[in-house]
C-alpha cells in the first residue's frame, strides 16, 4: 500500500503537466477558430453568412484579399483541424457571396477568356486587358455587362456563329452568380442618364470666352498721278501695318451674347496718297496702337423667334443684319477693298449706339429693323438719341435654301454734319459709308442731309464650291440746308467666289462694280461726269486652321468718276491669324 502510494506520489508532476499540456491545446485550437471568424466576416464586407447543412471545402483563397495569401495556408490547416467542433464557423458555397473577385476565381479566368474572344473590354491605351488585378464585384459587374452587350450586338447582326455554345453557357452562369451587381449598375446607369440630360437641358454657368484675331497686311500703291494732282509712285510707299482684336464674349443663358471687344491697329487710309476713297482697304483701322473699345454690344432671344441687339457703341448696321455677301463681307477674311465687302446702305449709323430686332432670322422668311445715333452718348442740345445723327434700317430677307438668298433693304438717314445753328458733330456726312466719290459721300457738302436709301442685294450658291453674289443700292439725298436740292446716288457689284480652291478652306475671289456715284443732282456741278469701275482679285489661302494669307490687287479705272484721271492699283498681302 505505501509502496502504491509511493510511486502514484512519484508520477502526480506527469499527470498534471499532461493534464495542463491538453488544457493549453484545447484552448489554441479555439483560439485560432474564433480568430478565423472575423477574418472571413471582412473578406465578404460583414455580410450575414449562412451555415450550409452540409459544408463543402473552402478555399480560403478565393475571397482573401490578395496580400493575404501568405496567411492563407496556416489559417486552411487551423480550419480543417477543428470544423466539426466549431458551430460558428461560416462557409461559403457560391461566387456571389464573395465580395472581391480574385484572378484565381474561375468568374475572373472565364471573364478574361470572353474578353481576348470577342475584346469587349478596352479600358487601356493600348486595348489590352490586364487580368492581374483583383476587381470589386461592381467593377467586375461592369465587365461582365460590356461582354453581354457585345455577344448581343453580335446575335442582333445576324454573326451569332460567332459566338460558341460554350460561351452562351458561360455568360448565363456569370450572370446568376451577378445578377444583383448588374441589376443595380443597369439601375443607376439609368438614373445618370436621366440627370445628365436634366443638368444638360437646365444646367448653364455664366462663362466667358476670349477669341482674337490679328491681321498684318503689307500694302502699296501704284500708277500715275493722284486725283487733284502729285505723283502716285513718287509720293506713296509701301507699309506695313497691323490690326489686333480681342473678343471677349460672354453668356449668361446659353442663348445670349455680351461682348466685349478690344482692338489696337496702326493701318492707315491711301485715300490722301491717291485723292480718293474708292482705293480704301476693307481691313483699315487706326487708333495710334493704343488699344479701344471697338464693339460692345448684348445679343439676346426675345421668345423663339426675335432675337434682339442692344449695341452700346462704334456700330453699324453690318455688324448686326445679313448683308447677302458671305464670301467677301469679313474684314479680316474677305475683300480686300472697302467696297468690296457689302452693299454701302449696311454702313449707315456712322459708328453709332441703339437697337436692331430680327425677325425670325434662321427661317424662309425673315426681317430686320434697326436704330442708330452716332452721338447717343451725348446729352448736349442737339445730340444724344433722337435729337441727333440718326438712321433707321428695315430689311426683308428671302432666304428658301442654302442656295439661294434674296434681300430688300431700305434704311432712312439723318446727318447732321457741320449741324444747325452752330451745333456740330464730330462725324462728317457720309451717305455712302466712305466708299464712293467725293460727291457721293457729300452731294452738298459737309451740312444736315437726310436721304432714303434702297437696296437690292442676292447670294446664289450654284455648288459648294461656287457662290455668285450681288448688290445694287439706290439713294435719294436731300439738303436739310436748302430744301429745295436734291441728289440721286446708285451703286452696284458682283462677286464670285471659289471655295476649297486649290486647298481646303482657301477662296479665290473676283469682285467688280461701279462705286457711289451721283448720278443726279440739283447742285450745280454736284454730278460725277464719268463713271468709275471697280476691279478686284484675291486669293486666300488657308494654310492652317488659324493661319491665312491673302494676296489681291485693286484696280480702280475712272478714278472719282473722271476718266481724265489715271487708273490706280493698290496691292497688299494681308495674314490673318486667328484663336
Amino acid at each position: 500500500m505505501s509502496k502504491i502510494f509511493w510511486n502514484a506520489l512519484k508520477l502526480s508532476p506527469v499527470l498534471l503537466g499532461a493534464t495542463l499540456l491538453v488544457a493549453g491545446r484545447a484552448q489554441a485550437v479555439e483560439a485560432s477558430a474564433a480568430d478565423l471568424v472575423p477574418s472571413q466576416n471582412a473578406a465578404v464586407s460583414n455580410e450575414t453568412l449562412q451555415i450550409a447543412d452540409k459544408p463543402a471545402p473552402v478555399v480560403i483563397s478565393q475571397f482573401a484579399p490578395a496580400e493575404t495569401e501568405t496567411q492563407a495556408a496556416p489559417a486552411q490547416t487551423e480550419t480543417q483541424a477543428a470544423p466539426a467542433t466549431n458551430d460558428s464557423l461560416a462557409q461559403v458555397t457560391s461566387v456571389s457571396q464573395l465580395s472581391d473577385v480574385q484572378p484565381t476565381d474561375w468568374a475572373f479566368q472565364a471573364l478574361q477568356s470572353l474578353v481576348e474572344r470577342y475584346g469587349c473590354i478596352a479600358g487601356y491605351p493600348d486595348g489590352t486587358y490586364r487580368g492581374n488585378r483583383a476587381l470589386t464585384r461592381y467593377e467586375f459587374a461592369a465587365g461582365l455587362n460590356a461582354c453581354l452587350d457585345r455577344v448581343n450586338e453580335l446575335i442582333a447582326t445576324a454573326t451569332a456563329d460567332l459566338v460558341s455554345k460554350e460561351d452562351l453557357a458561360t455568360l448565363q452562369r456569370l450572370q446568376e452568380e451577378f445578377a444583383a451587381e448588374l441589376a443595380t449598375l443597369r439601375g443607376r446607369v439609368d438614373a445618370l442618364e436621366v440627370r445628365t440630360a436634366e443638368l444638360e437641358a437646365n444646367q448653364f454657368s455664366t462663362t466667358t470666352k476670349l477669341t482674337g484675331e490679328v491681321v498684318a497686311a503689307v500694302s502699296d500703291v501704284f500708277g500715275g498721278d493722284a486725283v487733284g494732282g502729285g505723283d502716285i509712285d513718287a509720293d506713296t510707299n509701301t507699309t506695313f501695318s497691323a490690326r489686333a482684336r480681342l473678343n471677349f464674349n460672354t453668356s449668361f443663358t446659353g442663348r445670349d451674347l455680351l461682348r466685349t471687344r478690344l482692338q489696337a491697329a496702326n493701318i492707315g487710309s491711301f485715300t490722301d496718297a491717291t485723292g480718293t476713297n474708292m482705293t480704301r482697304l476693307g481691313f483699315e483701322t487706326n487708333t495710334e496702337n493704343q488699344f479701344e473699345i471697338d464693339d460692345f454690344f448684348y445679343r439676346f432671344p426675345i421668345g423663339e423667334r426675335i432675337q434682339a441687339q442692344v449695341d452700346f457703341s462704334n456700330v453699324e448696321f453690318h455688324d448686326n443684319v445679313y448683308t447677302f455677301n458671305p464670301a467677301f463681307e469679313s474684314s479680316g477674311r474677305g475683300a480686300i477693298s472697302r467696297f468690296g465687302r457689302f452693299n454701302p446702305i449696311y454702313r449707315q449709323g456712322n459708328g453709332g449706339a441703339g437697337l436692331t430686332l430680327n425677325f425670325n432670322p434662321d427661317g424662309a422668311i425673315g426681317a430686320s429693323i434697326g436704330y442708330l445715333a452716332p452721338t447717343a452718348d451725348s446729352p448736349a442740345d442737339g445730340t444724344g438719341l433722337f435729337d441727333g445723327s440718326f438712321a433707321a434700317l428695315g430689311q426683308i430677307s428671302f432666304r428658301p435654301s442654302d442656295a439661294i438668298n434674296i434681300g430688300l433693304t431700305y434704311a432712312r438717314s439723318y446727318d447732321k454734319g457741320n449741324g444747325i445753328g452752330g451745333v456740330a458733330e464730330s462725324n462728317a456726312v457720309a451717305l455712302s459709308g466712305g466708299t464712293g466719290s467725293a460727291l457721293a459721300n457729300q452731294p452738298f457738302g459737309n451740312v444736315p442731309t437726310a436721304a432714303n436709301h434702297y437696296g437690292v442685294e442676292a447670294s446664289f450658291r450654284a455648288s459648294d464650291k461656287l457662290t455668285l453674289s450681288g448688290w445694287a443700292g439706290l439713294t435719294d439725298a436731300e439738303n436739310k440746308l436748302n430744301n429745295d436740292d436734291s441728289a440721286t446716288i446708285f451703286n452696284y457689284a458682283v462677286s464670285l467666289a471659289l471655295q476649297d480652291f486649290g486647298r481646303e478652306g482657301s477662296q479665290l475671289g473676283l469682285i467688280f462694280g461701279q462705286p457711289p456715284k451721283v448720278t443726279d443732282s440739283d447742285v450745280a456741278g454736284g454730278e460725277d461726269a464719268d463713271t468709275s469701275y471697280h476691279i478686284e482679285a484675291l486669293y486666300r489661302l488657308q494654310l492652317t486652321d488659324n493661319v491665312a494669307i491673302t494676296p489681291g490687287l485693286l484696280v480702280i479705272l475712272n478714278p472719282e468718276h473722271n476718266d481724265a484721271n489715271d487708273t490706280i492699283y493698290v496691292g497688299t498681302l494681308r495674314t490673318t491669324f486667328t484663336f
